[in-house]
């Protein structure tokens, strides 16, 4: 199915039956990436005297609790309410589900103190586009082990308040990356791209989501496509998501 959308007076073919999956899977079996020190998913039959929620066991029907941390647990979507006194809600806040995103491919530089960071000047050779709405990190080398990485305690890559500063200037409103935070694993509190990409507490930007923890087939290549930011609907400052691309033909 090949659907026309329109933006900025621009149009574009997508086709709607080549969708792009770039969350990661959530699994109980140990399988899936965890972030902060969470324990992994759980995903478990209910059962009391009366009632087995597994068929293989006996019971009529499948019927399981699940247990996870949607900030440590795989691919989510979350809103200034991560950050915020106030409490907001990510399900409240993100009402519309598809925007023109731009995808690049960027390998973090070393910094002084051995952490790698994403650069304002790498952000700004990177970008092309100026009419997406959304802005696609995939951090470079794309090894598949991102499926599994456990990534509490190793100070994965995170990106610079700047060049964050410099997206939000450019119009973007939703960024996604396939690290677990746009900020160093330990910053004392600061969370410092956080602050810069939601203008938080002075001009506080209440539309723009940040989604972490993606992954993107070396397969797909660097461009424009049409994102489709679907979400479980959880009222809380984050949820799980499932962001799916297309691509403009």
């Amino acid at each position: 199915m090949i659907a026309q959308i329109t933006n900025n007076q621009k149009s574009f073919s997508v086709d709607l039956q080549q969708p792009i999956d770039i969350s990661i899977p959530l699994t109980s079996d140990g399988n899936s990436p965890t972030a902060w020190y969470v324990s992994p998913i759980k995903i478990e039959a209910v059962r009391t005297d009366q009632f087995t929620g597994s068929v293989e066991e006996g019971g009529s029907v499948n019927f399981r609790n699940i247990e996870f941390n949607p900030h440590g647990n795989g691919t989510h979507t979350e809103c200034v309410g991560h950050i915020s006194k106030k409490v907001f809600s990510v399900n409240q806040v993100l009402k519309k589900f598809f925007f023109l995103a731009e995808l690049v491919s960027i390998e973090p530089e070393q910094s002084e103190n051995g952490d790698a960071v994403i650069t304002l000047d790498q952000v700004k050779q990177a970008k092309n586009n100026t009419d997406s709405e959304a802005f696609i990190i995939r951090t470079l080398p794309n090894e598949p082990s991102k499926l599994q990485r456990q990534y509490s305690n190793t100070n994965p890559p995170y990106i610079q308040a700047k060049a964050m500063k410099y997206l939000i200037d450019c119009g973007i409103k939703h960024f996604l990356i396939d690290t677990p935070s746009v900020d160093r694993e330990m910053d004392e509190g600061v969370l410092a791209a956080h602050h810069s990409f939601w203008e938080y507490p002075e001009t506080t930007n209440l539309e723009r989501t940040i989604t972490e923890l993606i992954f993107v087939p070396s397969e797909v290549k660097d461009g424009l496509y049409l994102l489709n930011l679907q979400m479980a609907s959880f009222e809380n400052d984050a949820s799980p998501s499932k962001p799916i691309l297309y691509a403009i033909l």
